[in-house]
């Protein structure tokens, strides 16, 4: 058994022996046996690696998720899922098998004490959120918001955004092969649940794409698209692979990243023969013209890194492109300590070669107490994994800071713990500040858990009015 990370251990350098807080060891990645599972008892490797078996088998509901467990997922923790999915839910639920397999992955439902170990379950605890995770006193902070970045305010074009000086997200598609339970953006992403009804796209699909390249060609600042939705691996592969050749024929780009949280929770489709294909010409293209591709993917747990997605990751590349890359978020409950956080870092570096990035914290959109964490926690963490990992692959913990961006976290212009407020400033105009003249010197705020705060802070906001929409009060 691991030990936690506050306890020591030592390690031996010639006849001294030196106690370090973390002890590096390599693992060896294994696929959980799916077979445990007994809606799964007769599934074969060949079906396991397809892809369109996968899709086509995602755990939409409760009712499939006790065809695959049996009966050894309790009524109770089924109840405490429904009531979750009627009342607090954002995000409809969405779990592929190679996903749902890395849960508990050493033991299956027939073993004793299985639900209370699904419960514990770091990958279950963000993908299949119950009622009981979260909060009763505060489960919303009173500043969340559903696009809590304000991406869509941003949109030079419909869904291109434009918030930094050099860089755009375009949001291809509002679906993914998996819905995350604390998706930043919710407001967009996914099917409309009991509690949050979605945005739609008002343009079709092609048109908001070439309206994107359109922009792109008559704005040469913008030499960096991060390409992005939803998820890339769920647009066909034909219009995925035209959009990223029409932006290769932009002068000024010179990096496109392709983001995709399905090279862990979908590596099958990464590794079909069409993609790979695909990819191989983008690859030659993009080499031809001195041109950087990458893709970032989204691993929140070590548990999640197995031999098919090493498989994807090394596919990729081998296709020639430049990375593949891991943005996780900080979740309370998944990878809240420094051991976790380490040892996710250096299975993805050392068994899936792919690269540590960033850690963000978790967004305020509603529904999201429990799984935040402030931002003093999230300094103590960046400074606890310092030193272990090369200085190239030690993750960034930063904070999406509303109107300002990413901001590594000791990067704060002044922090008031009691109440849990956070202040920024930045070094660029954002898209909705063109004729700004404050927005260089304003000062943004950013809020902690109000649960986490000393007595006199929580009292301080129980004064706030909770029934009225809250605004950003920004500092000049």
């Amino acid at each position: 058994m691991r030990l936690s990370f506050c306890y020591r251990r030592e390690h031996r350098t010639g006849a001294a022996v030196i106690d370090q807080p973390y002890a590096y060891q390599r693992r060896e990645l294994t696929e959980p046996d799916w077979r445990r599972f007994p809606g799964w008892a007769e599934v074969t490797a060949a079906q396991w690696e397809s892809a369109q078996w996968q899709r086509s088998h995602c755990v939409k509901n409760l009712r499939q998720l006790r065809a695959v467990a049996g009966p050894g997922l309790s009524d109770a923790f089924c109840a405490d899922l429904e009531r979750d999915q009627r009342e607090r839910a954002t995000m409809s639920m969405l779990v592929p098998p190679q996903m749902l397999n890395t849960m508990v992955p050493a033991a299956g439902p027939a073993q004793p004490g299985f639900t209370d170990a699904f419960y514990a379950d770091p990958v279950r605890r963000y993908m299949i959120p119950v009622f009981s995770d979260r909060r009763a006193d505060w489960p919303s902070h009173p500043y969340a918001a559903r696009d809590s970045l304000h991406e869509a305010e941003m949109w030079a074009v419909e869904g291109l955004t434009h918030r930094y000086p050099t860089k755009v997200l375009a949001e291809l598609l509002p679906t993914c092969p998996q819905y995350c339970g604390h998706c930043t953006r919710m407001d967009l992403v996914g099917n409309t649940t009991p509690t949050i009804t979605k945005h739609k796209f008002g343009l079709g699909r092609d048109d908001r794409l070439a309206a994107m390249i359109a922009y792109l060609k008559a704005t040469p600042g913008v030499r960096d698209v991060v390409v992005s939705g939803g998820d890339v691996a769920n647009l066909p592969w034909p219009r995925l692979e035209a959009f990223v050749a029409d932006l290769l024929d932009v002068d000024n780009i010179r990096d496109i990243r392709l983001a995709s949280k399905a090279l862990m929770g979908l590596p099958q489709h990464w590794l079909g023969d069409e993609v790979r294909a695909g990819m191989e010409r983008l690859g030659a293209r993009a080499r031809e013209r001195g041109v950087s591709i990458a893709i970032h993917t989204h691993v929140n747990a070590a548990q999640s890194v197995t031999p098919l997605v090493a498989r994807a990751a090394q596919a990729m590349l081998d296709t020639g492109i430049r990375d593949v890359r891991n943005q996780g978020v900080l979740l309370r409950g998944v990878n809240d300590s420094a051991e976790a956080l380490l040892d996710l870092s250096f299975v993805l570096l050392d068994e899936a070669r792919i690269m540590p990035y960033y850690f963000y914290m978790c967004d305020m959109i509603p529904g999201s107490e429990h799984w935040r964490l402030s931002l003093a926690e999230a300094q103590r963490l960046q400074h606890q994994i310092m030193g272990y990992l090369p200085g190239f692959a030690t993750p960034r913990i930063v904070c999406d800071v509303p109107y300002v961006g990413k901001r590594w976290v000791h990067q704060v212009a002044r922090y008031d713990a009691d109440l849990g407020i956070s202040y920024w400033t930045k070094n660029y105009r954002t898209g909705v500040e063109s004729g700004d003249e404050l927005a260089l010197s304003r000062e943004y705020p950013y809020y902690d858990p109000i649960y986490l705060l000393p007595e006199h802070g929580q009292q301080w906001w129980r004064t706030r009015d909770r029934g009225t929409p809250a605004k950003l009060t920004l500092v000049h």
